[in-house]
């Protein structure tokens, strides 16, 4: 089963501490190596040529970054293969362990969700009903 981890946090303007991106690139290195990391990327800060398109009400509108309404935004992501969801999430705290260790006060959110599959539906998960597109 795939997995996309998607990290969120303030966004206040400081690169993340060069410490903690060592440590994530080496966790990343060994991910790919495995075969259980697909993809990784981190995002640039919004104010370098974000933008967000919205649909509401029937009608469309940009907004260009910085979004200084937002509290948090995305920041990265990752997508994982793994056999079970207590491994996905297994991994997804030790992810975030590397940021209480190596963040230097670093606060955020892995939001780990399950995706759809080749086949355009979603593998059963534990107490989740399967969803077909």
């Amino acid at each position: 089963m795939r997995y996309m981890y998607l990290i969120s946090a303030i966004e206040d303007g400081k690169p993340p501490p060069q410490q903690l991106m060592d440590v994530i690139g080496k966790q990343a290195e060994q991910e790919l190596a495995s075969g259980r990391m697909l993809s990784q990327g981190g995002l640039l800060p919004t104010l370098m040529g974000a933008a967000r398109v919205t649909l509401k009400q029937g009608k469309l509108s940009v907004l260009d970054g910085p979004f200084t309404e937002s509290k948090e935004v995305l920041g990265g992501f990752a997508i994982f293969d793994f056999a079970t969801r207590e491994e996905a999430l297994a991994s997804a705290v030790d992810f975030m362990a590397l940021h209480a260790k190596y963040g230097e006060g670093w606060e955020g959110v892995c939001e780990m969700r399950p995706m759809f599959d080749e086949t355009g539906g979603c593998a059963a998960i534990e107490g989740v009903a399967t969803v077909v597109a």
